[in-house]
This record gives C-alpha cells, sequence and structure tokens, in this order.
C-alpha cells in the first residue's frame, strides 16, 4: 500500500467549532507540513486523527487499518505534541525505562544515541529542561521506538533556529529510505518549506488545499497593482485579494503567465507564509 495514512471526510463538531470533511492522505516517504491559522483546526485534525477526541464523521485508515484494530499500529506511530506529557520529577533515563515497558520496539541504545546528540543530561529531572530540551526529549522518544510514521504538533516550537535546523535534518533522514513518513504541523513555514514535499492548508475548519510544496512555491505568485490595474485583471485569474492602503495584491496560481498578461504589474513569488496570509486575510 502506497498510503501509510489516509484520512476521508474526517469531521468534528464543537459548539463554536466544526473541522468540516477534511480529506487527505499520506504516501510512504512523504513529509507532509500542515498549516493554517490558530483555530484553524490542525490540533484538532491531529486529535481526531489519533482517536484522541471522537470523531463525528469519517474514516482514518494507518496502513489500511483502523487504529483501534491492530496494537501493532500503536509501535508504528511516534507521536510528538507541543507539550510535554512526562512526569517532571522523572529523569530522562527513567523516561528511557519506562517507555522500555510500553514498547516492544524500544531502542535503548538508539535512545542513548538521540539524547547525546541533542545534549540531553541522561540523570536530570526534566523540570529543569528548558522548553526546547523538554520538546527535545519527547522527539527522542518519540524515534526511539522505530515507528514508520511520525505524527508531530508544533513539534519545532521552543527550540532555537540553529537546534531546529538540526531536527530537521533528522526529520529528513527519517523518511530517506521512502518507507516511513511524517506529518509535521507547524505555525514556522519556514520549516516546511525546507522539509516538506506536500502541504496540507486549512481555515476555519475546512481544507482550502493539499498541494506538492514545489507546485506552490515555483508557481504560485502576487500579483503588486494600483486600483487601475487592479480591475484590468481578468477575476479568472484571481484566487484571493487585498487591498492596502497603496496597493493590491493579488494571489495567482501562475505567476509566469501573469507576468505576461499584465507586464505593467508587479509579479514576485509568493512564500507559504504570504499563500496563508492572502488566504486568510483575502476577499475571494
Amino acid at each position: 500500500m502506497d498510503n501509510i495514512l489516509e484520512v476521508k471526510n474526517l469531521t468534528k463538531k464543537y459548539a463554536d467549532f466544526t473541522l468540516d470533511h477534511v480529506s487527505f492522505s499520506i504516501p510512504k516517504g512523504t513529509i507532509m507540513g500542515l498549516i493554517g491559522e490558530n483555530g484553524a483546526g490542525k490540533s484538532t485534525t491531529i486529535r481526531a486523527i489519533l482517536d484522541l477526541i471522537h470523531k463525528d464523521d469519517g474514516t482514518v485508515t494507518f496502513w489500511g487499518q483502523k487504529l483501534s484494530s491492530a496494537k501493532q499500529l500503536k509501535e508504528d506511530i511516534g507521536v510528538v505534541f507541543d507539550d510535554i506529557n512526562f512526569y517532571e520529577t522523572l529523569t530522562a533515563a527513567k523516561v528511557g525505562k519506562i517507555s522500555q515497558t510500553a514498547y516492544k520496539q524500544w531502542d535503548e541504545r538508539l535512545y542513548r544515541g538521540y539524547l547525546n546528540r541533542f545534549l540531553l543530561p541522561a540523570d536530570k529531572e526534566i523540570k529543569t529542561f528548558s522548553k526546547g530540551m523538554k520538546m527535545k526529549l519527547c522527539i527522542a522518544v518519540a524515534l526511539s521506538h522505530k515507528p514508520k510514521l511520525l505524527v508531530l504538533d508544533e513539534a519545532t516550537s521552543g527550540l532555537d533556529p540553529v537546534m531546529r535546523d538540526d531536527i530537521l535534518d533528522i526529520f529528513l533522514e527519517f523518511v530517506q529510505d521512502e518507507e516511513n513518513s511524517i506529518l509535521l504541523s507547524s505555525h514556522i513555514t519556514s520549516d516546511l518549506e525546507k522539509v516538506a514535499d506536500h502541504i496540507i492548508f486549512l481555515h476555519e475548519g475546512r481544507l482550502i488545499f493539499s498541494k506538492p510544496k514545489d507546485e506552490l512555491l515555483e508557481n504560485y505568485g502576487i500579483v503588486k497593482c494600483g486600483a487601475a490595474q487592479f480591475e484590468a485583471i481578468d477575476r479568472q485569474d484571481i484566487i484571493t485579494c487585498r487591498k492596502q492602503e497603496y496597493e493590491w495584491q493579488v494571489l495567482v496560481s501562475d505567476r509566469n503567465s501573469a507576468q505576461k498578461r499584465y507586464p505593467n504589474a508587479m509579479v514576485i513569488p509568493a512564500s507559504i507564509d504570504e499563500i496563508m496570509l492572502l488566504y486568510v486575510r483575502g476577499n475571494a
């Protein structure tokens, strides 16, 4: 089976928010970036996928199986949330011993290697760790039971740029054999621009798009123009637009074509951050 994870019509309803029939899949060897503004539904999606909250509709399968149907699936999925789930009076060494009893696939040597790589002391209590150190510990634990899928919710938050870069290199190593995959939710879109193969964008509980990252960065663009030039733009070329004090900003899916069609306008590449901002703040 080419897809490690398949999500179909995932729906979760709250009084003031609905995750609305979200569908996507993650093939083997892929890093899938999950983006969206705060409250867009990223964490709800991840928690519903992992059966941590009740789904109102939709199906989620890992390697073609539901999470509840096979104990082995829990061995094969490594999970890191944006907060630590260990008692803070434990040491990293004790966390390793506890994890060894929880996971049949636990590799203590691998775990110790990550502690050394992340410069984490084995015998100090977790409460003495910085937020970044705690996050590194969670990542070390997730990797040390040899999962095939990593599910990471803001796992690089709290890390300085140098350590984030090191962690991203580890993620790239993890998928190098093209058998493992990662679902990485992050508000740091520059991290996703470095490592993601595919981007899923949620806005107000709805899936806006699921596209290859290279397609977004190579093809999408922003047309910057005055009011008269804006009126001349074919409305079919406009994905979304935003009026600024001195100009219009127009998101287009083919910036080379837009430059040819509107030679008097400035057309620039669009970062993932800018694409998301225009969708959220713009007018379709």
